[in-house]
């Protein structure tokens, strides 16, 4: 991946913020995105400020985010081998509670981030006649846990999922590979943000009895962005979460 380049959007944090990380350090260009000005800047600073990175704040959710960072990153870098689908936002709600706004709130980060990213970078991509788009799903959308209700995130989740191998079958003729990335229970900021005050509490989820770390995740995308003949497929990164229980 020495010199290709690629669009994170949620970087800032946790898991996006360590897959840049990752590919920073491999000589990429790494183009980060997130909504959060200071976030953003933060985690560019705490990378070291490095040289074959940049930055861009904006909101995912909207079209033409998507449309910006494509145009950043051909007159820096001029060109757009990977999309890292990362940005994302996800809360348990009971079912009976979800009001519009919930829904509009995950199917626009969630969803239409994803959707209108890709749509973005695709035409470089068909250009290019090589390309690869990485979405990052959940498990839940596979295991559903009865004490965890998360019916407005995860329909989103489910749409990635299902927009995934279509977009595999609709450009493998362009070579263009599209996969999901379906973390388990992964350390980050986010089980704080969902009032989980000891994510390692969870680990009994997983065959492998621990949560897993964001440079696993990373280490699932260095490996997918790299592949060529691997598309439309889910990877559960999950320490065996939708495979089976342990009693």
């Amino acid at each position: 991946m020495k010199n290709k380049t690629v669009i994170i959007s949620g970087a800032s944090t946790g898991i996006g913020k360590e897959i840049a990380k990752y590919f920073i350090a491999r000589e990429s260009n790494v183009v980060m995105n997130s909504a959060n000005e200071n976030n953003l800047k933060r985690a560019y600073e705490a990378l070291g400020s490095p040289t074959n990175a940049i930055y861009m704040v904006g909101d995912i959710s909207k079209k033409e985010t998507g449309q910006k960072l494509v145009q950043l990153a051909l007159k820096t870098y001029n060109s757009i081998d990977v999309l890292i689908n990362n940005a994302g936002v996800f809360a348990p709600k009971p079912f009976l509670d979800v009001e519009e706004k919930d829904l509009e709130l995950y199917w626009g980060v969630n969803l239409k981030g994803t959707y209108f990213t890709s749509q973005a970078v695709i035409p470089q991509m068909i250009k290019q006649n090589n390309g690869s788009i990485i979405n990052i799903g959940t498990v839940l959308v596979d295991h559903a846990i009865g004490g965890f209700p998360a019916t407005a995130p995860l329909t989103s989740k489910g749409a990635i999922h299902s927009l995934t191998r279509q977009l595999a079958a609709e450009f493998g003729k362009n070579n263009i590979k599209v996969n999901t990335i379906a973390p388990g229970i992964i350390r980050s900021p986010l089980q704080e943000k969902m009032g989980i005050e000891n994510a390692d509490s969870l680990a009994g989820l997983h065959l492998l009895n621990r949560i897993g770390e964001a440079n696993e995740i990373s280490e699932a995308a260095y490996y997918l962005a790299n592949s060529g003949f691997i598309t439309g497929e889910t990877i559960n990164v999950a320490g065996g979460h939708t495979v089976g229980h342990t009693i």
